[in-house]
């Protein structure tokens, strides 16, 4: 281990020696120490160090105040430990992406047909110009032109060239956009530590060896430490060690710290003593980093090849298994699930490519057929070994066309479009505070129909004030005046507030003159605080007098508490501990209450259901948090066993009950009906009782009176869907889930109960696309089920931030509005462009086709048809994918997951525009001369010079075209294609561009265009015929879709019924049933789609962080959400089928068990 310091830093090795002066321990002393766990970890501090202070002290930094913050001494504690910074991987060069883009197999074959073409064009045999050769070299005016054969050749390669580079820079640009993405998001992440006795929040990257940091539930550690002080600290070290149990952390057993670990409870501080690469996370990193190149590329292949692949080579931890094992285990390689409209493309892309190669297949049989009975059977000339390489010319002539139809017939444009929209769509959702982390998620959001929602913070302001109090048998209704409350009262309530709360919640003094203070920390103890300043205390002077050390005991909040307690030792001996938390649980605890004279008298059942009533009810009813603030006080002998948490959570007094407010966000009420109206169901889960929960339901119009609509509490929820095992049933969950619109006292294990049950449920004709929202750790399992999980970018803890897909950076729901409309918008901008993209499509194939059985020669070239395929297609997909949403789209349901990509509107349009185009473009090829008075130009012998009367085919067939582009931007059969395209400049200046590129081709392409000049009234032809696309589409549009039921919808997402029963695994959501068709023999040809893979695997590259073992595990149902943290330690194969086998049924059922049962009151409440 040691050496690698050597490798890493070969300046430091000299440069240590002489630093160890200065700090009293070295880097891999360090690096030793904290290799080391519990009980040996304790005994090597304390035998070569003497205990953590000391350790502190050899680093130069004090437990309480920090480092000094001074810029030298930070830059030579960087120089000497490293940087907090992990070295990403390497991006591919443009040079590897160039390589990439040219192993496409249709671009493979025009290279071989160019290549062989052009060396034909410069052999010239003897006896060439033999008569008997048949009409192959007449018509030639002179030798200059015969000369030019190579062109096409040339003109051809030239094409490929730069359908390589645009290819290439597309990707190149999209991977630079992802990585500045990456880099934002990891910019975004900040952590508190302690600097000059000040607590402040500083980069991730910034973090030193020495700094104090202070660590509280729900952070991801930044650095390896050791504990100085913590109170109940659990953590989750499954990223490191890979088992689940949370480990606890204190200083006698086990206080080392280790970074990409997650805080699961409690609190405390710790000294940095590891960063960067020298953190056990980043001495892994390094580990994989040098078998990386060899591991990635075994993994990449098996990844790749779409499925296939999988088959040829089993992945690595199958290799011992027995063949029928393979064979089972074959269709159960866990394969991230694919984005539903990445199946539906790939299953389109396939079928269309099947037609192409057919098609071209036919077109070569034919020419070749006609081309040899016509010269050696009507003809009946001889094969003369002179006359050979005009006939191969010939045959590499017929090939060419044949490969052209391929070439247009194959969509390439489609991933472009795809990976353009999404990228497009990420930058701009950037500015309406979606920072999407998955690529896919965007467009999923678009097929969302149900949003799981948290309250506070996202539907809330997350601003608490405490509004209403019940101190000493008295409701106040407003904040009560200091004076009406009894001094020891008011001393009880100031101490338990400032003291039972995180030292990290404080009050300070508003930004601005006149603004509301700031409220920093967890905001329900801000609420607390800022009572606490409200009855003209001060509770900062409380915590001065009883600093964290002096804390005896903390028993700190969590999901299952619901509470919060501390400890203290009285001076008199004895102990005191203050309970704040949910007041119905902490009033069943409660068997004393504080009567006006501030005496504890007995608090009974009956007293405390009158007080439910009375009290609770009616402050929860306008949508209230009821806090309780309660103490008991413990005797010195014997010491009570803090242990057993029941018996000290037992016989408290109440103190006080207040009733805080979180007001609504004033713009929520109307996002929900936006929701509504687009068809997608909000449902809220909160903690929060059920009367406060149905109040803020109210106001926000997730219920609307008189609708009939369930509201339930977790444990009623519980009951109804599990059986007597205490197991889901289906169903039951079934019955349920349609109509619930709130679940309130919600544990998190319900919150992923209910979104699994939705997304596995059956009713209904579509499957539930489900978006959550989630800021705490224990959403993180919900959160990674959703088909969308959304972190809170503000209010959320690393570990949501990491298991989600989507990162709102101003908390707030209507964000999460924005995110469907983009979505939709990608939807529909990829619909466009494959209604644009098919019509090109289908009238080139059939042109090409039918002309080249004919004339024995395709009217479109070779070179014309690489120029209207890729370059406008290229152009086409950046210009219909950038179209900007607009708040229509929110009026129509989500499409469902298996709505077909083109409908039969689109289908409509597509044939309605090919039979325009096709008609005229026969008309011109065969009657044009007459009509313009110029030669024919067909059957024009080899190499003979371009003519007008192809030209004008050319030039109309794409004048047509770009007309046609205007018509696609609309797909739902609207009239006024341009409305709002004034909105896009992309669109313009690419209509635009086109128009002009073309007039220079036609003008001056000369012969590698096979092009000739035209006069001006010929190109007003051509562009009227165009316009004329523009009123066709009108007329298209007054035909109703509604009779034309002949008409085939295509690009169907898969439907269930389509999988043969054995091969439906149950790990598996959704496997891709286009690979299930390729597995039957379509292999090689699938091979050379690759290309429409390999980018659509750009989207995946920007699976979190740097590895690629992301992608695979990304979607595993699991149950501790940390298992697929970037800091994957084990092979990723082994990883991923750990997870699959891990059974999420029985933890969550744990999980319930443990939970406590929540209070179920009865009382509607109308607010």
């Amino acid at each position: 281990m040691t050496n690698n310091v050597a490798d890493h830093h070969p300046g430091n090795s000299v440069a240590e020696g002489n630093h160890e002066g200065d700090f009293g321990c070295s880097l891999v002393e360090l690096r030793n120490l904290m290799e080391l766990r519990s009980a040996e970890a304790v005994a090597r501090l304390n035998d070569s160090y003497g205990g953590v202070q000391n350790v502190c002290k050899r680093l130069k930094t004090s437990p309480v105040e920090g480092l000094s913050g001074n810029p030298t001494d930070l830059e030579k504690r960087r120089q000497v430990f490293g940087q907090n910074f992990i070295p990403p991987k390497k991006a591919k060069t443009f040079l590897q992406l160039v390589w990439e883009a040219l192993q496409d197999v249709t671009l493979i074959i025009l290279e071989i047909a160019a290549i062989i073409s052009l060396g034909l064009s410069f052999y010239h045999p003897p006896g060439g110009d033999n008569e008997l050769c048949g009409q192959s070299t007449g018509g030639v005016e002179d030798e200059g032109e015969s000369q030019a054969g190579w062109i096409e050749g040339a003109a051809i390669l030239f094409s490929v060239i730069i359908v390589v580079l645009v290819t290439a820079f597309n990707d190149w640009s999209k991977e630079k956009q992802f990585r500045g993405l990456q880099s934002r998001i990891e910019q975004e992440q900040k952590f508190t530590v302690i600097r000059k006795g000040q607590v402040i929040q500083i980069p991730v990257a910034e973090i030193v060896v020495g700094d104090i940091a202070q660590i509280k539930y729900g952070d991801l550690l930044p650095a390896d430490g050791i504990l100085i002080q913590g109170n109940d600290l659990k953590i989750d070290e499954s990223s490191l060690t890979g088992e689940s149990d949370q480990v606890k952390k204190s200083m006698d057993k086990d206080p080392m710290l280790l970074s990409g670990t997650h805080v699961m409870e409690g609190s405390g501080r710790m000294v940095v003593t590891a960063v960067g690469i020298n953190s056990q996370t980043g001495i892994i990193f390094t580990l994989l980093g040098a078998g990386e190149g060899d591991e990635e590329k075994k993994v990449k292949k098996a990844k790749t090849q779409d499925g296939v692949a999988l088959e040829i080579q089993p992945l690595k931890s199958q290799e011992g298994v027995e063949n029928e094992e393979k064979e089972k285990k074959k269709v159960k390689v866990p394969k991230k699930e694919k984005s539903v409209l990445q199946g539906k493309l790939t299953r389109l892309a396939v079928q269309i490519g099947k037609a192409g190669l057919i098609m071209s297949a036919i077109t070569v049989i034919i020419l070749v057929l006609y081309f040899v009975i016509d010269t050696f059977g009507v003809q009946g000339r001889p094969w003369l070994a002179e006359c050979t390489p005009i006939y191969i010319q010939y045959f590499v002539k017929f090939f060419i066309i044949g490969v052209t139809v391929l070439v247009v017939a194959v969509p390439e444009g489609l991933p472009l479009a795809v990976t353009i929209s999404l990228a497009y769509s990420v930058k701009k959702m950037m500015k309406d505070n979606n920072l999407v982390r998955h690529l896919d998620a965007c467009e999923t959001m678009g097929n969302a129909t149900a949003i799981c929602s948290d309250k506070t913070g996202t539907l809330t302001m997350n601003r608490m004030t405490v509004v209403q109090a019940y101190v000493g048998d008295t409701h106040y209704r407003q904040i009560p005046d200091p004076e009406a409350i009894l001094p020891k009262i008011l001393d009880l309530i100031v101490h338990g507030v400032a003291i039972n709360s995180a030292y990290t919640s404080k009050i300070l003094p508003p930004e601005k003159e006149g603004g509301l203070p700031r409220q920093v920390g967890n905001k329900t103890e801000c609420a607390l605080l800022g009572f606490v300043l409200d009855l003209k205390q001060d509770y900062q002077a409380v915590r001065n007098e009883v600093p964290e050390e002096k804390l005896y005991k903390v028993y700190t909040f969590n999901s299952v508490r619901k509470s919060m307690s501390t400890v203290l030792r009285n001076s008199g001996g004895g102990f005191r501990m203050y309970s704040k938390g949910a007041s119905e649980i902490i009033l069943r605890k409660c068997t004393k209450i504080l009567d006006k004279n501030g005496e504890p008298r007995v608090f009974k059942v009956k007293d405390r259901d009158e007080m439910v009533k009375k009290v609770i009810e009616p402050m929860a009813c306008h949508g209230l948090r009821t806090i309780c603030l309660a103490f008991r006080d413990f005797p010195a002998e014997p010491e009570p066993d803090w242990d057993s948490e029941n018996e000290i959570l037992s016989e408290l007094t109440c103190i006080a009950v207040v009733g805080i407010e979180d007001p609504v966000r004033p713009e929520v009420p109307d996002a929900i009906l936006k929701c509504q109206r687009a068809g997608i169901t909000v449902r809220m889960v909160t903690g929060d009782n059920i009367n406060t929960a149905r109040a803020i339901a109210t106001k926000c119009g997730i219920l609307l009176p008189g609708e009939d609509f369930l509201c339930l509490e977790g444990k009623e929820f519980n009951r109804l869907i599990r059986n007597e095992k205490g197991e889901v049933e289906q169903e039951q969950l079934d019955k349920i889930w349609p109509k619930l619109r709130v679940l309130a006292r919600s544990s998190p294990t319900d919150k992923h109960t209910l979104v699994k049950g939705i997304i596995d449920s059956t009713v209904g004709d579509q499957r539930q696309v489900v978006a959550v929202t989630g800021d705490g750790t224990n959403d993180g399992p919900a959160l990674k089920k959703a088909d969308v999980g959304f972190a809170m970018g503000i209010a959320g803890t690393d570990v949501a931030k990491e298991a989600s897909d989507i990162i709102l950076t101003d908390d707030n729901f209507t964000s999460i509005v924005k995110a469907v409309m983009w979505g939709r918008n990608v939807y529909d901008s990829i619909s466009k462009f494959l209604q644009f993209q098919l019509t090109v499509n289908v009238v080139a194939v059939i042109v090409a086709f039918t002309g080249a059985c004919i004339t024995q020669d395709s009217p479109l070239k070779a070179v014309q048809m690489l120029w209207v395929n890729l370059i406008m297609d290229t152009f086409a997909s950046l210009a219909l994918a950038t179209e900007p949403p607009s708040e229509s789209l929110l009026l129509r349901k989500p499409y469902g997951r298996n709505k077909p990509l083109i409908s039969r509107t689109m289908m409509k349009n597509i044939l309605g525009h090919a039979v325009y185009q096709l008609t005229i473009i026969f008309t011109l090829l065969f009657a044009g001369e007459q009509f313009f008075d110029i030669d024919s130009g067909r059957n024009a012998p080899l190499h003979s010079p371009p003519t007008e009367h192809y030209t004008i085919v050319f030039n109309t067939f794409v004048m047509m075209q770009l007309f046609n582009e205007i018509n696609a931007r609309k797909i739902h059969g609207e009239r006024n294609v341009f409305e709002g395209v004034y909105r896009n400049p992309i669109f313009c200046s690419v209509v635009l561009g086109t128009f002009f590129a073309q007039i220079i081709i036609v003008e001056f392409g000369g012969k590698p265009f096979s092009c000739s000049g035209l006069t001006l009234s010929q190109w007003f032809w051509c562009i009227f015929i165009g316009v004329g696309e523009l009123l066709w589409g009108q007329l298209i549009c007054t035909v109703p879709t509604s009779h034309l039921k002949f008409l085939k919808e295509a690009g169907h997402g898969i439907t269930k019924e389509e999988i043969p029963e054995e091969e439906l695994p149950e790990d598996v959501d959704e496997i891709d049933h286009a690979e299930m068709e390729l597995r039957r023999g379509q292999i090689l040809w699938f091979r050379g789609l690759n290309r429409i893979q390999t980018q659509m695997d750009v989207v995946y590259t920007f699976q979190t962080g740097a590895s690629s073992l992301q992608g695979a595990l990304r979607r595993q149902p699991s149950i501790v959400s940390q298992h697929h943290d970037v800091k994957n330690v084990s092979s990723p194969t082994h990883v991923a089928l750990s997870s699959v086998n891990s059974t999420p049924t029985t933890s969550a059922v744990a999980a319930a068990a443990a939970s406590p049962p929540a209070g179920n009151q009865s009382g509607e409440c109308v607010p």
